[in-house]
């Protein structure tokens, strides 16, 4: 189990199956998807997808936080503190969030209370965000954060920017 934080404006809580609909909801808007590849446009994938990932067993204090609006209860996104492509060592921080919430500061604010996590609690001491080269609101937040672009990175089936934060 997860821990749960509050911020000033947020919730962080645990995600679980109560979010599903308001996760798969969010990933029908092609914006919010557009530089992640997913299931997005196969209805039984995209839910198999989310389901897995929101059953999956992360080790301890890593996982999924759904982020919740303190004052309307409303769902605003998902972050992740996970093992890169499930597997490890490295772990990568991450962060999806309805359209109508961007450009508050919610990214940032919920990326540092998790970043925070992953130091003082978890232990992590190098972090990973892989963001594509098109997404400036992404890179925005991790230069927030005090993440360092440490170049473009091409394999077979993407290209993005590796952003690591190391303590």
């Amino acid at each position: 189990m997860l821990p749960t934080f509050t911020t000033d404006r947020l919730i962080l809580r645990e995600r679980t199956m109560i979010d599903l609909e308001s996760c798969l909801l969010m990933d029908r808007d092609p914006e919010v998807v557009q530089y992640i590849d997913g299931p997005w446009n196969d209805t039984e994938k995209h839910r198999n997808f989310v389901i897995g990932r929101i059953l999956h067993r992360y080790p301890d204090g890593l996982g999924y936080w759904t982020i919740v609006d303190k004052k309307n209860r409303q769902f605003l996104g998902w972050i992740l503190l996970i093992p890169v492509d499930f597997t490890g060592p490295k772990i990568e921080i991450g962060w999806r969030l309805v359209r109508n919430s961007w450009g508050k500061g919610y990214a940032t604010e919920a990326a540092e209370t998790i970043l925070l996590h992953a130091i003082n609690t978890v232990g992590i001491r190098k972090i990973f965000a892989d963001i594509h080269p098109e997404n400036i609101g992404s890179m925005k937040v991790a230069k927030k954060l005090g993440f360092l672009n440490k170049g473009l990175i091409k394999n077979e089936d993407e290209t993005f920017y590796r952003y690591i934060y190391e303590r």
